[in-house]
Protein backbone atom coordinates (compact mmCIF):
# COMPACT_ATOMS: atom_id res chain seq x y z
CA UNK A 1 0.00 0.00 0.00
CA UNK A 2 2.92 2.13 0.43
CA UNK A 3 4.03 2.14 -2.77
CA UNK A 4 0.73 2.87 -4.58
CA UNK A 5 0.52 5.83 -1.75
CA UNK A 6 4.02 6.99 -3.28
CA UNK A 7 2.78 6.04 -6.80
CA UNK A 8 -0.41 8.34 -6.48
CA UNK A 9 1.60 11.36 -5.23
CA UNK A 10 4.23 11.11 -7.98
CA UNK A 11 1.40 11.02 -10.30
CA UNK A 12 -0.15 14.65 -8.66
CA UNK A 13 3.08 16.11 -9.06
CA UNK A 14 4.12 14.82 -12.45
CA UNK A 15 1.05 16.46 -13.25
CA UNK A 16 1.72 19.61 -11.97
CA UNK A 17 5.25 19.56 -13.97
CA UNK A 18 3.43 19.04 -16.74
CA UNK A 19 1.24 21.77 -16.95
CA UNK A 20 4.23 23.90 -16.88
CA UNK A 21 5.39 21.38 -19.75
CA UNK A 22 2.83 22.31 -21.47
CA UNK A 23 3.62 26.16 -21.06
CA UNK A 24 7.26 25.14 -22.32
CA UNK A 25 6.40 22.58 -25.26
CA UNK A 26 3.61 25.73 -26.56
CA UNK A 27 6.29 27.89 -26.94
CA UNK A 28 8.84 25.97 -28.41
CA UNK A 29 6.69 24.08 -31.04
CA UNK A 30 5.27 27.86 -32.30
CA UNK A 31 7.95 30.29 -31.68
CA UNK A 32 11.06 28.12 -31.82
CA UNK A 33 12.14 29.10 -28.26
CA UNK A 34 12.98 28.00 -24.78
CA UNK A 35 11.13 30.29 -22.67
CA UNK A 36 13.05 29.97 -19.24
CA UNK A 37 11.65 32.28 -17.57
CA UNK A 38 8.50 30.51 -17.73
CA UNK A 39 9.41 29.00 -14.17
CA UNK A 40 8.99 32.25 -12.45
CA UNK A 41 5.60 33.14 -14.01
CA UNK A 42 4.92 30.27 -11.54
CA UNK A 43 6.07 32.13 -8.77
CA UNK A 44 4.51 35.70 -9.69
CA UNK A 45 1.38 33.19 -9.75
CA UNK A 46 1.45 31.75 -6.03
CA UNK A 47 2.05 35.23 -4.97
CA UNK A 48 -0.64 36.77 -6.79
CA UNK A 49 -2.77 34.18 -5.23
CA UNK A 50 -1.63 34.41 -2.05
CA UNK A 51 -1.93 38.03 -1.70
CA UNK A 52 -5.35 38.28 -3.03
CA UNK A 53 -5.92 35.23 -0.43
CA UNK A 54 -4.40 36.17 2.66
CA UNK A 55 -3.81 39.94 2.97
CA UNK A 56 -6.75 41.27 0.99
CA UNK A 57 -9.12 37.97 2.12
CA UNK A 58 -11.05 37.28 -1.66
CA UNK A 59 -12.25 34.10 -2.06
CA UNK A 60 -10.14 31.18 -3.33
CA UNK A 61 -11.96 31.53 -7.06
CA UNK A 62 -10.92 35.21 -6.82
CA UNK A 63 -7.21 34.79 -6.66
CA UNK A 64 -7.06 31.85 -8.93
CA UNK A 65 -8.65 34.58 -11.67
CA UNK A 66 -6.38 37.21 -10.68
CA UNK A 67 -3.24 34.71 -10.83
CA UNK A 68 -3.92 34.04 -14.41
CA UNK A 69 -4.67 37.46 -15.76
CA UNK A 70 -1.87 39.27 -14.29
CA UNK A 71 0.71 36.38 -15.13
CA UNK A 72 -0.98 36.09 -18.87
CA UNK A 73 -0.64 40.03 -18.85
CA UNK A 74 3.35 39.19 -17.60
CA UNK A 75 3.96 36.38 -20.46
CA UNK A 76 2.44 38.61 -23.44
CA UNK A 77 4.64 41.93 -21.56
CA UNK A 78 7.72 39.67 -22.15
CA UNK A 79 7.64 38.10 -25.10
CA UNK A 80 6.34 41.87 -26.56
CA UNK A 81 9.78 43.70 -24.98
CA UNK A 82 12.24 40.88 -24.11
CA UNK A 83 11.69 38.44 -27.49
CA UNK A 84 10.06 40.38 -30.53
CA UNK A 85 12.87 42.08 -30.96
CA UNK A 86 15.22 38.98 -30.88
CA UNK A 87 12.99 36.97 -33.14
CA UNK A 88 15.49 36.88 -35.95
CA UNK A 89 18.91 36.93 -33.13
CA UNK A 90 21.11 33.63 -32.73
CA UNK A 91 19.52 31.28 -30.97
CA UNK A 92 22.01 31.89 -27.95
CA UNK A 93 21.12 35.62 -27.80
CA UNK A 94 17.27 34.93 -26.95
CA UNK A 95 19.24 32.22 -23.91
CA UNK A 96 20.42 34.42 -22.74
CA UNK A 97 18.03 36.82 -22.76
CA UNK A 98 15.27 34.35 -21.45
CA UNK A 99 17.95 33.65 -18.30
CA UNK A 100 18.22 37.75 -17.59
CA UNK A 101 14.02 37.87 -17.62
CA UNK A 102 14.13 34.91 -15.26
CA UNK A 103 16.77 36.47 -12.64
CA UNK A 104 15.19 40.08 -13.20
CA UNK A 105 11.62 38.71 -11.71
CA UNK A 106 13.49 36.54 -8.72
CA UNK A 107 15.25 39.87 -7.85
CA UNK A 108 11.98 42.42 -7.95
CA UNK A 109 10.14 39.60 -6.15
CA UNK A 110 12.82 39.53 -3.53
CA UNK A 111 12.66 43.09 -3.45
CA UNK A 112 8.86 43.13 -3.00
CA UNK A 113 8.60 39.93 -0.67
CA UNK A 114 11.81 39.48 0.68
CA UNK A 115 13.56 36.51 1.13
CA UNK A 116 11.28 34.77 4.01
CA UNK A 117 9.62 32.24 3.19
CA UNK A 118 5.50 32.70 3.14
CA UNK A 119 3.12 30.09 4.64
CA UNK A 120 0.93 29.38 1.46
CA UNK A 121 -2.71 28.54 2.49
CA UNK A 122 -4.56 25.86 -0.29
CA UNK A 123 -6.87 26.78 -2.15
CA UNK A 124 -8.31 23.47 -2.65
CA UNK A 125 -11.27 22.50 -0.49
CA UNK A 126 -12.13 18.96 -2.47
CA UNK A 127 -12.15 16.21 0.85
CA UNK A 128 -9.61 13.47 0.50
CA UNK A 129 -10.72 10.17 -0.51
CA UNK A 130 -9.83 7.17 1.15
CA UNK A 131 -9.69 3.83 -0.71
CA UNK A 132 -8.99 -0.30 0.10
CA UNK A 133 -10.82 0.29 3.49
CA UNK A 134 -9.09 3.40 4.55
CA UNK A 135 -5.74 2.47 4.18
CA UNK A 136 -4.96 4.53 0.90
CA UNK A 137 -5.89 8.45 1.19
CA UNK A 138 -5.65 10.55 -1.53
CA UNK A 139 -5.66 14.20 -0.75
CA UNK A 140 -7.91 16.78 -2.31
CA UNK A 141 -4.70 18.83 -3.65
CA UNK A 142 -4.03 15.27 -5.07
CA UNK A 143 -6.52 14.71 -6.42
CA UNK A 144 -7.45 18.46 -8.20
CA UNK A 145 -3.84 18.16 -9.35
CA UNK A 146 -4.42 15.30 -11.59
CA UNK A 147 -7.78 16.45 -12.40
CA UNK A 148 -6.90 19.50 -13.67
CA UNK A 149 -4.12 18.53 -15.34
CA UNK A 150 -6.42 16.03 -17.90
CA UNK A 151 -8.58 18.53 -18.21
CA UNK A 152 -5.72 20.94 -19.25
CA UNK A 153 -4.08 18.44 -21.67
CA UNK A 154 -7.35 17.58 -23.57
CA UNK A 155 -8.89 21.38 -23.82
CA UNK A 156 -5.28 22.22 -25.08
CA UNK A 157 -5.75 19.31 -27.83
CA UNK A 158 -8.86 20.33 -28.94
CA UNK A 159 -8.14 24.01 -28.96
CA UNK A 160 -5.59 24.07 -31.19
CA UNK A 161 -6.66 21.29 -33.40
CA UNK A 162 -10.18 22.73 -33.39
CA UNK A 163 -10.26 26.75 -33.29
CA UNK A 164 -8.76 29.18 -35.85
CA UNK A 165 -6.15 30.46 -33.43
CA UNK A 166 -4.92 27.28 -33.49
CA UNK A 167 -4.71 26.03 -36.71
CA UNK A 168 -2.86 29.67 -36.97
CA UNK A 169 -0.72 28.37 -34.16
CA UNK A 170 -0.24 25.24 -36.13
CA UNK A 171 0.38 27.31 -39.33
CA UNK A 172 3.09 29.20 -37.93
CA UNK A 173 4.90 26.39 -36.45
CA UNK A 174 5.31 24.76 -39.41
CA UNK A 175 6.59 27.63 -41.26
CA UNK A 176 6.29 30.86 -39.88
CA UNK A 177 7.03 33.07 -43.64
CA UNK A 178 4.67 30.95 -45.22
CA UNK A 179 2.24 31.27 -42.37
CA UNK A 180 2.13 35.59 -43.00
CA UNK A 181 1.74 35.31 -46.25
CA UNK A 182 -1.17 33.26 -45.87
CA UNK A 183 -2.72 36.48 -43.85
CA UNK A 184 -1.92 34.92 -40.30
CA UNK A 185 -1.06 37.58 -37.96
CA UNK A 186 2.47 36.00 -36.30
CA UNK A 187 3.18 39.00 -33.97
CA UNK A 188 -0.49 37.86 -32.82
CA UNK A 189 -0.32 34.21 -32.51
CA UNK A 190 3.22 34.22 -30.82
CA UNK A 191 1.57 36.31 -28.40
CA UNK A 192 -1.26 34.33 -27.52
CA UNK A 193 0.82 31.65 -27.01
CA UNK A 194 2.98 33.16 -24.71
CA UNK A 195 -0.75 34.27 -23.21
CA UNK A 196 -1.51 30.86 -22.73
CA UNK A 197 1.50 29.42 -21.24
CA UNK A 198 1.55 31.84 -18.77
CA UNK A 199 -1.95 31.51 -17.90
CA UNK A 200 -1.44 27.67 -16.99
CA UNK A 201 1.61 28.58 -15.37
CA UNK A 202 -0.55 31.00 -12.87
CA UNK A 203 -2.72 27.66 -12.07
CA UNK A 204 0.54 25.18 -12.13
CA UNK A 205 2.20 27.68 -9.14
CA UNK A 206 -1.58 27.36 -7.18
CA UNK A 207 -1.99 24.06 -7.82
CA UNK A 208 2.11 23.23 -6.54
CA UNK A 209 1.89 25.88 -3.36
CA UNK A 210 -0.84 24.03 -2.79
CA UNK A 211 0.34 20.83 -2.53
CA UNK A 212 3.59 22.50 -0.93
CA UNK A 213 2.82 25.49 1.05
CA UNK A 214 5.75 27.38 0.99
CA UNK A 215 6.31 30.14 -1.04
CA UNK A 216 9.80 32.24 -1.61
CA UNK A 217 10.90 34.43 -4.50
CA UNK A 218 12.44 30.64 -5.95
CA UNK A 219 9.70 28.59 -5.70
CA UNK A 220 9.28 28.50 -9.69
CA UNK A 221 13.22 27.66 -10.34
CA UNK A 222 13.94 24.03 -9.77
CA UNK A 223 9.93 22.68 -10.92
CA UNK A 224 10.44 24.81 -14.43
CA UNK A 225 13.76 23.25 -14.64
CA UNK A 226 12.55 19.72 -14.23
CA UNK A 227 9.14 20.88 -16.21
CA UNK A 228 11.98 21.37 -18.99
CA UNK A 229 13.13 17.61 -18.39
CA UNK A 230 9.86 16.30 -18.66
CA UNK A 231 9.13 18.81 -21.87
CA UNK A 232 12.20 17.06 -23.52
CA UNK A 233 11.33 13.69 -22.03
CA UNK A 234 7.98 13.67 -23.14
CA UNK A 235 9.08 15.10 -26.90
CA UNK A 236 8.95 19.13 -27.22
CA UNK A 237 6.36 20.29 -29.12
CA UNK A 238 4.13 17.76 -28.30
CA UNK A 239 1.38 18.36 -26.07
CA UNK A 240 0.75 14.83 -24.98
CA UNK A 241 4.50 13.77 -24.40
CA UNK A 242 4.41 16.89 -22.30
CA UNK A 243 1.88 15.16 -20.26
CA UNK A 244 3.40 12.10 -20.22
CA UNK A 245 6.92 13.21 -19.45
CA UNK A 246 5.72 15.16 -16.64
CA UNK A 247 4.01 12.31 -14.78
CA UNK A 248 6.71 10.16 -15.62
CA UNK A 249 9.31 12.60 -14.11
CA UNK A 250 7.18 13.05 -11.48
CA UNK A 251 6.87 9.20 -10.80
CA UNK A 252 10.41 8.48 -11.13
CA UNK A 253 11.50 11.48 -8.74
CA UNK A 254 8.59 10.43 -5.67
CA UNK A 255 10.05 7.06 -6.27
CA UNK A 256 13.37 7.45 -6.17
CA UNK A 257 12.93 9.82 -2.14
CA UNK A 258 10.65 6.48 -1.25
CA UNK A 259 13.18 4.06 -2.66
CA UNK A 260 16.52 4.96 -3.22
CA UNK A 261 17.68 8.40 -1.17
CA UNK A 262 15.79 11.72 -0.83
CA UNK A 263 19.05 13.28 -1.84
CA UNK A 264 19.40 11.38 -5.12
CA UNK A 265 16.19 12.27 -6.58
CA UNK A 266 17.20 15.19 -8.04
CA UNK A 267 20.06 13.50 -9.51
CA UNK A 268 17.99 10.73 -11.21
CA UNK A 269 15.45 13.17 -12.63
CA UNK A 270 18.76 14.74 -14.66
CA UNK A 271 19.53 11.33 -15.70
CA UNK A 272 16.52 10.96 -17.17
CA UNK A 273 17.60 13.72 -19.22
CA UNK A 274 21.06 12.86 -19.87
CA UNK A 275 19.47 9.30 -20.76
CA UNK A 276 16.87 10.56 -23.58
CA UNK A 277 19.39 12.54 -25.55
CA UNK A 278 21.44 9.99 -25.84
CA UNK A 279 18.93 7.00 -26.85
CA UNK A 280 16.00 9.03 -27.82
CA UNK A 281 16.90 13.08 -28.61
CA UNK A 282 13.07 13.77 -29.57
CA UNK A 283 11.70 12.35 -26.56
CA UNK A 284 8.39 9.71 -26.72
CA UNK A 285 6.47 11.39 -28.86
CA UNK A 286 8.99 13.71 -30.63
CA UNK A 287 9.35 13.63 -34.18
CA UNK A 288 12.28 13.63 -35.99
CA UNK A 289 12.87 16.49 -38.37
CA UNK A 290 14.95 16.05 -41.50
CA UNK A 291 16.28 19.60 -42.85
CA UNK A 292 17.19 19.96 -45.93
CA UNK A 293 20.74 21.27 -46.90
Amino acid sequence: MDFLTYLVTGISLGSIYAIIALGYTMVYGIAKMLNFAHGDVIMVGGYVSFIMTSNIGLPPYVSIVAAMLVCTVLGVAIERFAYRPLRKAPPLAVLITAIGVSYLLQNVALLLFGANPKSYTSLVFIPAVKLAGGKLTITGETLTTIVVSVIIMVSLTLFIKKSKAGRAMLAVSEDRDAAQLMGVNVNRTIALTFAIGSALAAIAGILLCSAFPTLTPYTGAMPGIKAFVAAVFGGIGSIPGAMIGGILLGVIENLSKAYISSQMADAIVFSVLILVLLFKPTGILGKKITEKV
